[in-house]
């Protein structure tokens, strides 16, 4: 294997199609181009992501994405010395879609595959940008996922705590859909509270009140439908200012919960992070600059380092998937044409269970 090689990453997993290419090495890794195709205006109006929608819409983006990103780099697919896709979690006909795009690159260039983990490919971010060392403490709030994970290598990572529930991106959503928002829930509450009093209103902290470092969210949607209903019944609707105070107390409440227990996982993994310790966040709620902010101060007084990737490499990305396919390559982890799309699939083997298993594998 060269020293350094050229990947084409593919993204599949919810409702951004995405290809990019990077290119690698053991010393650095630069993108080469990133090339990303949201469906926010396919599913607006049903008020989420619609599964079916979403898988029709990367069978017709995929192919145009993956050619996009090779013109971005000036490359041809003859120029590539890995393929790395998206082999799980999330909506299965997405992930089905992108593992197939890439299977048929592979077969008809001759090039290797890799299946990646679209949570280790958040998970290792902060090397792709920031080239920090392992091992280090990760954040990954996202909308279908939250864990607190010590990162070790490319293909070790030990889960601290989750959420038992929702992810903090779908309480959001529910939160925006509750209030008359528009979807992603995530940016248009964040508008909404730039105007807002966050101590308007006391919503609950979930779990604080628990040692450890698990979350709950749920609690939080049924409290802001409590707070909305009473605001209706007493002045017939919601005024502007009385939903800008809800959603900056609501945005409040989630980086007070992310705050602590991150608090918590640093405490009780500092002697483990070494002399530089270092926090990392990732996933598209970590595009969130109250949130960021709160968990960066907390850093400071902690006196650990804080490293937030770019919001466009924070929210779904293929280049996350290429550099996440080019350290797991080179750390001898290899896949074949038997490779499958998976709906289900934690990064900590490990560690039991937090949403349960199903027929189809553990969720988280």
């Amino acid at each position: 294997m060269t020293q350094t090689f050229t990947v084409l990453g593919i993204e599949s997993s919810c409702d951004d199609t995405a290809a990019a290419v990077v290119e690698w090495s053991a010393q650095r890794a630069d993108i080469l181009s990133s090339i990303v195709k949201g469906q926010n205006d396919l599913h607006s109006e049903f008020g989420g992501v619609v599964p079916e929608i979403a898988a029709r819409a990367h069978v017709e983006k995929i192919d145009h994405c993956v050619l996009e990103a090779m013109f971005a780099a000036d490359l041809r697919l003859s120029d590539i010395d890995l393929v790395a896709v998206t082999a799980g979690p999330g909506l299965i006909g997405g992930v089905l879609s992108g593992v197939m795009c890439a299977k048929g690159i592979a077969a008809t260039t001759g090039k290797p595959l890799i299946g990646v983990n679209h949570l280790a490919g958040h998970a290792l971010t902060p090397r792709l940008t920031d080239g920090i060392s392992f091992p280090y403490l990760m954040l990954l709030v996202s909308g279908g996922h939250c864990q607190l994970l010590f990162v070790s290598g490319p293909t070790s990572f030990t889960r601290l705590g989750g959420t038992i529930d929702d992810a903090p991106g779908e309480a959001f959503d529910k939160s925006a859909r509750i209030l008359g928002l528009s979807q992603p829930g995530g940016p248009s509450i964040e508008k909404e509270a730039a105007a807002g009093d966050p101590r308007k209103f006391s919503f609950p902290r979930p779990l604080l009140d628990r040692p450890g470092c698990d979350m709950s969210f749920s609690g939080l949607k049924t409290a802001i439908i409590r707070a909305r209903d009473r605001i209706i019944d007493a002045q017939g609707g919601i005024p502007k200012e009385a939903r800008s105070d809800l959603c900056a107390s609501f945005q409040a409440a989630v980086a007070d919960v992310l705050t602590e227990k991150t608090r918590r996982a640093l405490a009780s993994t500092m002697k483990d992070l070494g002399e530089n310790p270092v926090l990392s966040v990732a996933g598209g709620v970590a595009s969130n600059a109250s949130i960021r902010a709160k968990l960066e101060l907390m850093c400071e007084e902690m006196e650990v380092k804080f490293v937030a990737p770019p919001l466009a490499l924070c929210t779904d990305n293929a280049a996350m998937i290429a550099y996440a396919g080019a350290e797991q390559y080179h750390a001898g982890i290899r896949s074949d044409m038997s490779l499958a799309a998976r709906p289900r699939w934690p990064l900590d083997t490990k560690s039991e269970t937090l949403i349960g298993g199903g027929k189809k594998g553990a969720k988280a």
